[in-house]
């Protein structure tokens, strides 16, 4: 499974459960919050690791980069986009 469904995955199940959502949302008061995160994604089970969470928003964001206008100079910048960490809680 790969990096972004499993954050999707995980953001369900945190929708739905209420401790679990609010145990996520206090990952965020911690001094290293992406790390205190990823050790909670993989006491739930899921191999979600700091470097995969980053690799994989600058992967869409190139993705989705090149399918503008060719991908080059003139694609239009994105917002956010490429920052799954921040998408997680967004959707939470």
């Amino acid at each position: 499974m790969e990096t972004e469904e499993m954050l999707d995955e995980i953001r369900s199940r945190a929708q739905k459960d209420e401790k679990l959502r609010e145990e996520f949302l206090r990952t965020r008061e911690q001094e290293n919050p992406l790390s205190a995160f990823c050790a909670k994604c993989r006491e739930l089970g899921y191999p979600v690791y700091e470097m995969d969470v980053i690799a994989a928003g600058e992967e869409f964001y190139a993705a989705m980069k090149r399918s503008t206008n060719g991908g080059g100079e003139n694609s239009p910048m994105l917002e956010a986009e490429d920052d799954f960490y921040e998408l997680f809680f967004a959707g939470l």
